[in-house]
Order: C-alpha cells, then structure tokens, then sequence
C-alpha cells in the first residue's frame, strides 16, 4: 500500500484543490486519461478532478448527462463496496446502445471506466470515477483491485470534503461547524483539541472526562476508536476506520468516522492528529446497500457473507452461492466480527438486520 498516495488523499479532505492531483495519479495507476469527484446533495451537483477533462465534464453536467447518466444510477445501486467497470452492468452489445456512451463518452474519445459511489445517510451521494481512452480498452482486474484498495481511504475523504462543499477548510472552529454534524479534533493521545456544539449535545453517546479526553459511550465503539488512532501511522489496513455506535438493544445510531490530519492540513488545525466525525444511522430512510458502503470497511466479499447473514443463509449457503471454499467463508465472517465489533455471529445478524441491509437495493 503505497502510505504517500494515503496521505495526500487524506490531506485533500480538508484543502479539496488537491484532488486533481490526487485523480491524475490515480489515472496514472490505471493508465487512465483523469479522474472525477462528484459530490451531490439535493440538486447541488459539484465536482473536481483531473483538468484534462474539464471541458468534457463541464458539457456533462450543464448539457444535462450527468443528471440521466445509466452508469450513475448502476452504480449508486449496486451492493458492493467497491469499484465497477461497464461490463458489471452491460454486456459489450448492450453496452453500444446505452446513450451515455453511444452519444457522450465514445464521441469524446472516452468510453472505459472504473466508478464506485457512496449514498451516505445525511443526504451526500458521492460519485469517484476513472475514466480512460476507448481505444485503450477496458480496465483490467488489477489495477481495479489497486482502487479498490484506496477505497475506504477515498471514501473518508471525499465524504469530509464534500460536507465542506469542496471549499477549503477554514480552521478549526468554522470547519467543525461547517461539517454540520457532530465532529471533534484529537491530538495524538486522544485528547481533545476542539469539539463542535452538535457533538456537546450528545451527553448519552459521548463522554467528557478529565484532561480533556473523551469516551464513546458505546464500549466496543470505544475501543476501536483508539484502535484506530493508534492505528492511523502503521500500514496496519485491518484496524476499521469506520464503524457503529449501538444503543443498549445493541441497534446502531451512528457510525464514527476517525479521518487523520496529514501534511498540509496540519497548518490548518495546529496539534490535532485526526478528525473524528459521526453520521446518523436512519433505518427508515437509508437504503440498506448505502449503509454498507458507509459503515464497516468491508471488502466486497466481507459485504456478501454479511448479507448472506441477515437473509438467514448458513455459511455453507454463502459459500455455494460465491463458489469458494467454506473455510474461505469462515474467514471472512472472522473480519465481520472484528470490524463491527461483535463477538458472536448472532450479535452481526442483530445489529445488521437493524439497518436493513438488502432492503431497497437493485442493479439499476
């Protein structure tokens, strides 16, 4: 993993003018021509990437592709966290038939790409995509994987920056307040440096104690947020990130975000190591596939036994119905639980079952 690509990714949370940088090398990786942000909340579309393809992507949102694009609505529908390429959705004599390609991307030189997309619970559906040249062909497995890998890291920050609406991060007391939504700064022994007022108001889920250090009220979400703090400077990539805060019926409120400070936004929050920011878990209002992609780091495969889990499948079932190896399977559960934090099988089926996750999902 390379840990310097890692951290200008985190750096452009809070400064999103570096993401162009950021799409260009990962476009390098995949010998790709660029790489797009989009972040969308209600009817406000924003976006950031590779320059080399402004012109392109300022026809496809302004001339009105971007808002009826079939590979956007594929894959904000689809139920794996990770990256998707055309031949997921389309075999290649359909694929000469869908408009946004036939008509937009192929006429531009265009027409490959890898996409993954994130529909968070406070509203921000947000769009990565990797775009290469048509003659080129399309992305192989490899490089995909190398996306994929990035993807939780990606994810966290792209999250952060558009919650600030891609606009520079202004200091600690006005980025807080403008990510609109319970957040704090820690330095690296866990204090806290500053803390908005949603996050004040939360007495039940966050404890004060003293010298300036906070507790999660929720025991085993306590305990991997210092996991993951002390975490943040090791190569160590199984210590989730992200993960639930669960009430005393064991149903997940919110999940706790620990995004780290790195290089540049260091001038921007003197002595704070990491961010840690909490969205609201709403079963009635969240399709189930976005919680997936927002809450636990699961791999693709981590995300099909935990799915697997709640229809009530054993994992011989899952095994079958992913043709690999029940051992295979038993590890991956292994991973479930460590990254939700659970120690037993049924404890998995009951948090998740309480997010619903396969409620509302489909291909598109």
């Amino acid at each position: 993993m390379n840990t310097d690509l890692i951290d200008r990714i985190y750096e452009c949370s809070f400064l999103p003018e570096l993401w162009p940088g950021i799409m260009d090398e990962l476009a390098r990786i995949t010998d790709a021509r660029g790489g797009q942000l989009f972040s969308v909340r209600g009817k406000a579309v924003k976006w950031t990437g590779s320059a080399n393809l402004d012109a392109v992507f300022h026809e496809y949102v302004h001339d009105g592709w971007f808002a009826t694009c079939n590979r956007g609505v594929c894959v904000m529908g689809a139920q794996e966290p990770r990256f998707f390429r055309e031949f997921d959705f389309w075999t290649e004599q359909q694929l000469a038939e869908v408009p946004i390609y036939r008509d937009f991307f192929r006429p531009r030189g265009l027409g490959w790409s890898a996409s993954t997309g994130l529909r968070m619970p406070t509203g921000d559906n947000i769009v990565l995509t990797i775009e290469r040249e048509f003659g080129r062909g399309p992305l192989e497995k490899t490089p995909v994987e190398q996306l994929n890998e990035l993807r939780p890291h990606l994810a966290r920050a792209a999250f952060v920056s558009a919650r600030l609406g891609l606009q520079r991060a202004q200091g600690a007391n006005a980025t807080l307040a403008s990510l609109g939504l319970p957040a704090l700064l820690l330095d690296e022994d866990g204090a806290v440096v500053e803390a908005n007022a949603l996050i004040e108001a939360m007495p039940g889920q966050v404890q004060w104690r003293a010298s300036n250090q906070v507790a999660l009220g929720d025991r085993a979400a306590n305990a991997q947020l210092f996991a993951a703090l002390g975490a943040l400077e090791t190569t160590d990539e199984a210590t989730p990130r992200s993960f639930p805060l669960r009430d005393a019926d064991n149903r997940a409120t919110m999940v706790a975000h620990v995004v780290p400070i790195r290089r540049a936004a260091h001038d921007l929050f003197a002595r704070s190591y990491a961010l840690l920011v909490l969205t609201p878990v709403e079963p009635q209002k969240a399709p189930s596939s976005d919680l997936m992609r927002s809450l636990f780091d699961l791999t693709a495969a981590e995300a099909r036994v935990a799915r697997g889990l709640v229809k009530g499948d054993t994992l011989d079932e899952i095994a079958a119905a992913g043709d690999v190896a029940i051992s295979t399977v038993r590890s991956q559960l292994r991973q479930v639980l460590d990254k939700t934090g659970c120690a037993r099988q049924a404890e998995v089926v009951a948090l998740l079952a309480n997010v619903t996750i396969d409620r509302g999902a489909g291909k598109g």
